[in-house]
């Protein structure tokens, strides 16, 4: 079989182009960026191995695994993260976190804390961007914080890995808290789809809100005079989370939109 032959079959099990070729070149062993070199080599012969290699992925994909748990990696903020499926399969949509962090960030050291770190895709992001900050990262899983602590080793990033629910294990205080939390309702219709993430780290009670709740009621406590909590949420929850900050005693509650115009991410500051 072809390589444009297999990736033919591979679109007929229903897999997006990009998805098929990105697998391809995984098989392959190959770097996943080479895309060019499969439509150079297009009529070029799979051998059995490497086919023995491919099918499976495929079949995995089109049952709805995530690609980067197929892949073992996926880019996040010019990053390349190892991930499995201890960890959420970080999206493109958190970036607006990490933009709206950065901002709030000076070029001179800051303390920063990042809540429920999973990969460390936030955490490694902001301390690769800010190379002067103090950048911590905490997640209750000890899974997940093995994944992110690699991740940073692996990139040579020295951010601080903590072992804690929410802020059971974090005395100090920090100039920015972020968190991309559970946000998911429990019983939500496309749960089905996400089945192979780990469910702890998508839903978060009937409204989905328990642990922005949390979050919101405990972090005024560990934030620097003038500090900022900012929070990743589900598509229609900003009206409520930015309530719920108001409540708590935030100033200038806002949101910020996605590159899809969905409203994102929610914070607020604390005198």
């Amino acid at each position: 079989m072809t390589l444009a032959e297999s990736l033919r079959q591979a679109q007929a099990l229903g897999l997006a182009r990009l998805d098929a070729q990105l697998l391809h070149l995984h098989a392959l062993g190959r770097a996943l960026h080479e895309r060019a070199w499969l439509l150079a080599h297009d009529q070029d012969v799979i051998d059995a191995s490497t086919l023995a290699r491919l099918q499976p992925l495929l079949q995995r994909r089109a049952a709805g695994e995530p690609l980067a748990y197929l892949t073992g990696q996926k880019e996040f903020f010019g990053l390349t993260l190892q991930v499995d499926a201890r960890v959420l399969d970080p999206r493109p949509d958190t970036e607006t976190l990490v933009d709206w962090a950065l901002s709030l960030m000076p070029e001179a050291s800051a303390e920063v804390l990042d809540m429920g770190t999973g990969s460390g895709a936030i955490a490694l992001a902001l301390q690769h961007v800010r190379p002067q900050a103090r950048v911590s990262a905490l997640d209750a899983s000890l899974a997940a914080l093995a994944v992110a602590r690699a991740n940073g080793e692996r990139l040579g990033l020295p951010v601080r890995w903590l072992h804690s629910d929410w802020f059971s294990a974090v005395p100090e205080r920090f100039d920015l808290i972020v968190s991309n939390p559970p946000y998911i309702r429990e019983g939500d219709p496309h749960l089905p789809a996400l089945r192979h993430e780990p469910l702890q780290a998508l839903t978060s009670g009937a409204d989905g809100l328990d642990a922005i709740r949390t979050l919101v009621a405990q972090a005024p406590e560990h934030l620097q005079p003038g500090g900022w909590l900012l929070l990743e949420h589900g598509w229609d929850q900003a009206e409520a989370v930015r309530a719920l900050l108001a409540q708590a005693g935030g100033q200038q509650v806002q949101s910020r939109r996605d590159l899809a115009g969905i409203e994102r991410c929610s914070g607020a500051q604390w005198p």
